[in-house]
């Protein structure tokens, strides 16, 4: 653009009378060595210095910046370069990155020079610079890990579903294989434990349950309990929970070291996990028969004895009797057609009188009330 410019040009012969000692061409450039205005000094030359450093520092924190902020939850790998009492600082990829203390394993301890894999949880740009922070407790690192060490996992043969981690102590992990022929536990275990292990050795040492995905949700939850042996399981759709009931002997085992096993567990099957043993839940379950039978007594105005045989017959809800096929309640010795017949009436009007009561409360009485003239 600069020689193109129509004031900085000239002609051919203008060019030969102006500078005789060049050699000339049309479309030749000819350079003339401008005189230095000022004195340049000390002082002037440091502050130079310093502008064209602070250049520098900028244009290398825009470069990292736009190199790392499309890669948040991304595995990396680095070099530790120093370690501090709050954060270490970690070498990736010619850029410095934060591991805070927080998100060390526990019980870890780096050095200057390890080799270390994070997730890189975190790439905000502020007046120092772009900052890179590092994570190595959460699950997503082990699935990371598998993807990286399994081949299988790396092409979506084998998909490692979720994780869950105590972490520097133990993890679980959920996997499922998208060919019959593959087992997906062996295929992550590896030859004599070989990929398993290098994954525990990346994590300093974390022990790791590898278990097989069910769609299913009990058989998942018994899986996942594992070594632990369940005797049987209930589930309440409504709180997403389950009660595990397990021998007296496994019961310890069930629940792990502090709550490991079961806490772990949960997490891994999205389930919240009560263990109990078969006495505890038998007597849970008088519980909740007794109160059962009690809601009954009181919303279909029924004697005790009734409302026992509703409760063993598994009928707990005013919807239960009042929409399950008449024959259903019919089939009950006790009951003849008559008495069916009633309570599915008294049970319908509560249902009726339950859902106007609900719409009352959502009703806009507050508004009507505040209109001027209405009392």
């Amino acid at each position: 653009e600069m020689v193109e410019t129509p004031a900085r040009q000239m002609t051919l012969a203008a060019s030969q009378i102006s500078y005789p000692d060049e050699a000339h061409e049309g479309g030749g450039v000819v350079e003339e060595p401008l005189e230095t205005v000022a004195n340049f000094g000390r002082i002037e030359a440091q502050a130079a210095k310093q502008v064209i450093n602070q250049k520098v520092r900028e244009a290398e924190r825009s470069r990292v910046y736009e190199e790392f902020k499309g890669r948040q939850g991304d595995m990396v790998q680095g070099v530790v370069k120093r370690v501090g009492n709050r954060e270490a600082i970690v070498d990736i990829e010619g850029a410095e990155a934060a591991l805070p203390r927080h998100a060390w394993i526990d019980r870890e301890a780096l050095r200057n020079g390890d080799r270390i894999k994070a997730i890189l949880t975190e790439v905000r740009s502020d007046t120092r610079g772009p900052q890179l922070l590092l994570d190595r407790k959460i699950p997503a690192l082990v699935i990371k890990l598998f993807e990286l060490e399994v081949p299988e996992v790396g092409q979506g043969i084998i998909e490692v579903l979720s994780a869950a981690r105590d972490p520097g102590s133990r993890a679980k992990i959920a996997v499922r294989s998208n060919d019959p022929k593959i087992d997906p536990v062996g295929a992550c275990v590896g030859i004599r434990g070989s990929r398993v292990q290098s994954v525990s050795n990346a994590i300093n040492l974390e022990r790791i349950d590898i278990i097989t995905w069910s769609e299913n949700p009990a058989e998942f939850v018994i899986k996942a309990l594992q070594p632990a042996e369940v005797d049987s399981i209930f589930i309440d759709e409504e709180s997403h929970s389950m009660d595990v009931v397990v021998d007296e002997a496994q019961l310890s085992l069930a629940i792990g070291r502090g709550g490991q096993n079961v806490r772990l567990a949960s997490e891994l099957t999205g389930w919240m996990l009560n263990i109990m043993t078969d006495e505890a839940a038998a007597e849970k379950g008088e519980l909740e028969a007794q109160e059962n039978k009690e809601r009954l007594m009181e919303l279909l105005d029924i004697d005790g004895e009734v409302a026992e045989v509703l409760v063993d017959e598994g009928f707990t809800t005013l919807e239960e009797v009042a929409y399950v096929p008449v024959q259903e309640l019919l089939h009950v010795e006790e009951f003849d057609e008559e008495l069916v017949e009633e309570l599915r009436r008294r049970a319908k009007e509560a249902l009726l009188v339950r859902e106007i009561a609900e719409q009352e409360r959502l009703s806009p009485e507050e508004d009507l009330l505040g209109m001027e003239g209405m009392d």
